[in-house]
Parts: structure tokens; C-alpha cells; sequence
């Protein structure tokens, strides 16, 4: 980077567990090639006293990037903020923004499933409106899916006519380390995400996708499940953080993972997570689809048949993992630059 390289700050609120703080993470290294980059954090309501997010403090430490908190004014060619989700219960947004750019990255979709609002997208949006001065502001989504919410939920709200759509998904990147699949699968099955009921399908649904006869079922993040006080005694249910993710991955060889009916990923960055560790990942179609067929899609009647298949061949499950890692490099660093490289040859000119 010179000192005429075009200038990006990143917001984020830094306690944000889970997908966002691991994709704003991900996403600093790259970043620092293209652009000078500066990170600010905003704390809200929303998190309390929890204190950073591990992963996003990792990533601040090994880039050497420090991470500015209360920046009354944050100006940049680019200001993109992560997951305005997070505004949700403020009565301001204290910086002052300025910017050729405001990119805001939609992590949460802004409908949920049935075409109700997902938070309170509106008040966020008008927060920042009134705190911000930009040639353009872009409203970024994550996935195809959440692409669609974000278009339907802006054709209904005419009032933010001044608001686009990023012409590009700012997707998750996804540049795991990559393990070799296991040459002699078994029916050991599992799932994690973070704690919350909405993350957990219907318990009719948890029995069709970990039952008895499995050899192992692991159930990382089952905090609320701990909480409702029946698991069955043929889950072994870990609360969230409690492993290391990659002690969890040593004791599964499929990944099967469902949401509440009410909810629908964003993007599913554990099922990414799934797929590198050299597991067979599925779940329902709708999330499968933001993977180009790296994730099995399926009904959870079907998991059954389709895990006696694989473990019956071992080989089918070798290969099928192999190319569902090849696909995974549709969200390497190098595809993240080239789908943002209309916006970073924008401001690049306008910076020069």
C-alpha cells in the first residue's frame, strides 16, 4: 500500500459472536491489500459488558491494525459497516460518517421466512442516514438468498429510494485450512452454532437428524437445549465455546444442520467451516444453495438414507468431500477482491 492507495474504514460492533466478527476478521488481511485500512469499533445495547470477540481480536493483533472505539467522525473513500443489525436498540449512531462510499454488509437477512421483518431494518437504516454523508450508499448482501430479502424488503420502502444494492454479494471469505476426508466414515454426526432457540430446529426435527441408532451424536452450542432440560441421553451436548472447534470436528464425520422454521441463514459460514474440515456437510436446500452443491441439500427425513449411503462407500464419501472443498474456492480471498473489483477500481480512480 502507497499513501495514494484509496482509503476504507471498517466499522464493526467488536462483540458480535459468531458469522459477523469471523467474516470482518477474515476479511482484514485481504483488505490491507487493496486499501489503508482503519478499524473502528461501535459499542452498543446490544452486547452489554461482553468483551471482544475472540477471533476479531486475533485478527486486529495479527494484522496490527488497532481498533478505535468512540471516533466522533470516521471518514474514508469506503465506509463499510458490518451488520447494522446491531443498532437496533440505539436512539443514535454517534460518528459522524464521510465517505464516497457506505457500504453497509447485510449479515442478517432483513426478512425472515413468510416475509416478516427480521429486526428493525428502518430505525437502523435511519440512524445512519441522519449521521452519514456519502456520494453513494449501498446496501451489501452476503448470499442470494439474503440478496432477495434485501431487494424485497427495499421495493416496499420507498422512503429509502437512496439507497442501492451492491452489485457483487459481499460474501463470506472463506479461506479455511483444509483437512483430507476420513477413509472409513461412520455414523457419527454432528452440529454447532451458537446458542440460541432460534438456531435449533423442532425437537421432531433434532430426533430425525440424531437419533438413537447413530454411533455419535455431538450437539456443540446446545445451550438452550441444556436449558429446556431433556436432552436425550443419546446426545452428547456441549455448551457453546466449550471445545475447540477443531476437537469437535475430530469426533464427527457428517455435519447435518437445520434452523428453526422462522429462520434462514444469511450465509452459514459453519457449514463452509464443515466442508474444509473434510466433512460431509447437509442441511435444507435453501441454505445447501448458497454453496453450488458443497452441501448436500436434503429434508431431514432424508439424512438417514443419504449417511447409510456414504458409509456403505467410503469412497463416494472421499470424493464427494474432495469436491466440495474444490468448490469452497469460490470464497477464497482472491474471488472476495475480484467480485469487489468494480468498487475498489471506483474509488482507486477517484482516490488517484
Amino acid at each position: 500500500m502507497t499513501a495514494s492507495s484509496p482509503s476504507i474504514a471498517c466499522i464493526v460492533e467488536p462483540r458480535f459472536p459468531g458469522g459477523t466478527s469471523s467474516a470482518v476478521a477474515r476479511e482484514l488481511a485481504v483488505l490491507q491489500s487493496q486499501f489503508r485500512v482503519e478499524v473502528h469499533g461501535v459499542a452498543s445495547k446490544m452486547f452489554g459488558d461482553r468483551p471482544v470477540a475472540p477471533v476479531l481480536a486475533r485478527a486486529l493483533d495479527k494484522t496490527r491494525l488497532p481498533m478505535r472505539m468512540g471516533a466522533p467522525q470516521i471518514a474514508a473513500d469506503v465506509v463499510v459497516l458490518h451488520n447494522p443489525s446491531f443498532l437496533k436498540f440505539e436512539k443514535d449512531f454517534a460518528p459522524r460518517i464521510v465517505a464516497r462510499e457506505l457500504v453497509l454488509v447485510m449479515h442478517e437477512n432483513m426478512l425472515r421466512p413468510g416475509g416478516h421483518e427480521a429486526f428493525d431494518a428502518a430505525h437502523c437504516l435511519q440512524l445512519i442516514d441522519r449521521s452519514s454523508l456519502a456520494l453513494r450508499k449501498t446496501l451489501a448482501p452476503v448470499s442470494a438468498y439474503n440478496r432477495s430479502t434485501v431487494e424485497a424488503w427495499l421495493a416496499a420502502r420507498p422512503e429509502f429510494a437512496g439507497w442501492g444494492v451492491a452489485e457483487a454479494d459481499w460474501t463470506n471469505i472463506c479461506n479455511f485450512d483444509i483437512a483430507p476426508p476420513t477413509q472409513h466414515p461412520s455414523d457419527r454426526r454432528g452440529r454447532h452454532s451458537r446458542p440460541g432457540f432460534e438456531k435449533f430446529p423442532s425437537p421432531e426435527v433434532l430426533d430425525l437428524c440424531f437419533p438413537a441408532h447413530a454411533d455419535e451424536n455431538v450437539i456443540l452450542g446446545g445451550d438452550s437445549l441444556l436449558l429446556e432440560g431433556a436432552p436425550r441421553p443419546h446426545w452428547r451436548i456441549i455448551p457453546f465455546k466449550g471445545i475447540e472447534i477443531e476437537s469437535y470436528f475430530k469426533m464427527i464425520d457428517f455435519m447435518v444442520y437445520y434452523t428453526a422454521p422462522t429462520l434462514r441463514e444469511s450465509f452459514g459460514r459453519v457449514l463452509a467451516e464443515g466442508v474444509a474440515a473434510g466433512k460431509v456437510v447437509i442441511s435444507d436446500p435453501g441454505t445447501a444453495s448458497n454453496f453450488g452443491g458443497a452441501v448436500i441439500a436434503a429434508m431431514p427425513d432424508e439424512v438417514d438414507t443419504i449417511i447409510e449411503g456414504f458409509v456403505s462407500a467410503p469412497q463416494t464419501y472421499a470424493d464427494h468431500v474432495l469436491a466440495a472443498q474444490e468448490k469452497l474456492k469460490v470464497f477464497s480471498a482472491e474471488a472476495f477482491l475480484d467480485r469487489q473489483a468494480a468498487l475498489i477500481a471506483r474509488v482507486s480512480r477517484r482516490a488517484a
